[in-house]
């Protein structure tokens, strides 16, 4: 009855080729969300996989409707030892993006998980494989290696939350998690998504980045005219709406609207970034330098500080070019935010800031927003996970704030008041989304030992770890 034995039993797990299959399994469920004909198929990968993994373990199920019509269900899973001891929550997703079926390399199937050696070493390829079903899989498989090694007990409380929507937006989640707040009340929240800093470094964020899209719009009149009859007389809204972009992100991708700046990076976020080197494996590309604000490292400006992207801008036909003037010109703009930006004020700000550098006429969609979150890096759930994180790894983790991108956190730290530690188990190049998604065999034999010593851990130390105030 040993943290030893803890790893050891995870360990062998992959060993065995047991969780191999397992993964497999997950990987042939066809849990397209974006598919509105897998409806059935969301809802059987809860009924079918989840629960009776979760049932093997002592947890009881139960399957919750959406409160969004027509979106897909919820399971909440709980096991309860003792009132006395913390509780964790543990959170994934079943639903993956679309197959892409015949776009993968050497005609791979994408629901076949496939392993297969290459240049960079042993691959495991399938669709969903990296975002989420490995990343589940290993917190599932993580929890009976404890409760094998403490012979029948996880030594916490646990309880899981699972959706089928993450990848069309999370529909209804912080509806259903509003509605659900005591059946979902805990004192953490350790889950598992999106990719380590690099491979070979164990990870653990805190939150991460807001994020919003917009749209411009400048429409000057019913129908193109003739160029060379009225170019020079017609204002026109392609360049009129490339110099608008123009004021509010520079040349270098600085932000130029003040309301979209953050504040300063607090002390304790800048500390946390100084050893973060950003980039540098297989298949990443290469940092520009000069870049985004000045005077601040790679690290802080994806993690710390916020980025105006041009997603798409359009005017006249591009394809097929005529000789008129364009009556109308559009363009798309994402901003990635971090906490302490006035998020609920984007629109405001982009319309005063139009305004007052002369640009009439331009329309600004309402934003929808996911908001930012951000853990204090010196929460005793954060040191506890980056003890345990190196002491069974023998790496220094890296301690990201915020994840540089965006995910639903917001629901588990706003609405139900949890800190939030999450320790991914992909990297950088997976290919999540895209044909060719896969995880590493390695990373996933590392993942499910380090996560039994951090589950262990949690068990050892529940007598000294904060809870979570009623």
């Amino acid at each position: 009855m040993s943290e030893a034995a803890a790893v050891a039993h995870a360990e062998a797990l992959f060993d065995s080729g047991a969780f191999f299959r397992t993964l497999a399994d997950r990987v042939a469920c066809r849990t397209e969300s974006q598919n509105a004909e897998r409806a059935a198929e969301l809802a059987a990968y809860l009924s079918g996989q989840i629960a009776p993994a979760l049932a093997a373990l002592g947890f009881t199920s139960q399957i919750h409707p959406n409160p969004v019509p027509g979106a897909p269900p919820f399971l909440i899973a709980e096991r309860l030892e003792d009132p006395a001891l913390p509780t964790v929550l543990f959170y994934g997703h079943g639903d993956v993006v679309r197959g892409h079926e015949g776009q993968w390399a050497d005609g791979r199937d994408p629901w076949t998980l496939t392993q297969a050696d290459g240049a960079h070493g042993a691959r495991w390829y399938g669709r969903g494989a990296a975002d989420n079903k490995a990343q589940h899989s290993i917190n599932i498989a993580a929890l009976g290696a404890v409760l094998a090694a403490r012979g029948g007990r996880l030594g916490f409380n646990a309880k899981w939350l699972v959706e089928m929507g993450e990848e069309t937006g999370s529909p209804g989640l912080a509806d259903f998690c509003t509605a659900q707040r005591a059946a979902l009340a805990a004192d953490v929240l350790i889950a598992s998504d999106g990719p380590r800093l690099r491979a070979d470094r164990p990870t653990v964020f805190l939150g991460s980045r807001g994020v919003t899209n917009f749209e411009l719009v400048l429409k000057e009149r019913d129908g193109g005219h003739h160029s060379g009859n009225w170019g020079g007389l017609l204002r026109n809204p392609g360049t009129v709406l490339a110099n608008a972009i123009a004021s509010m992100v520079d040349a270098r991708g600085g932000i130029r609207v003040q309301g979209l700046r953050p504040p300063p990076i607090p002390a304790a976020v800048r500390a946390a970034l100084a050893d973060i080197q950003v980039g540098g494996g297989p298949g990443d590309p290469a940092v520009d330098a000069g870049w985004g604000e000045p005077g601040l490292t790679p690290a802080e400006r994806v993690f710390g500080w916020n980025a105006l992207e041009v997603l798409a801008f359009g005017c006249g036909n591009p394809a097929q070019p005529v000789n008129a003037i364009p009556p109308v010109a559009r363009a798309t703009l994402q901003l990635r935010f971090v906490v302490g930006t006035e998020a609920h004020r984007i629109r405001e700000h982009v319309q005063q800031h139009l305004q007052d550098h002369g640009f009439h006429g331009i329309t600004v969609s309402q934003p929808e927003l996911m908001h930012a979150t951000r853990l204090d890096p010196d929460n005793a759930w954060v040191r506890l996970a980056m003890q345990s994180l190196q002491a069974s790894t023998g790496v220094k983790p890296a301690l990201l704030p915020n994840l540089g991108g965006s995910l639903p956190n917001d629901v588990f730290a706003d609405i139900l008041g949890l800190p939030t530690v999450w320790v991914p188990h992909s990297y950088p190049a997976c290919s999540q989304h895209a044909p060719n998604e896969h995880v590493l065999p390695g990373l996933m034999r590392q993942g499910l030992g380090m996560t039994a010593a951090l589950l262990w851990q949690v068990g050892a130390q529940a007598g000294s770890l904060p809870r979570r105030q009623a």
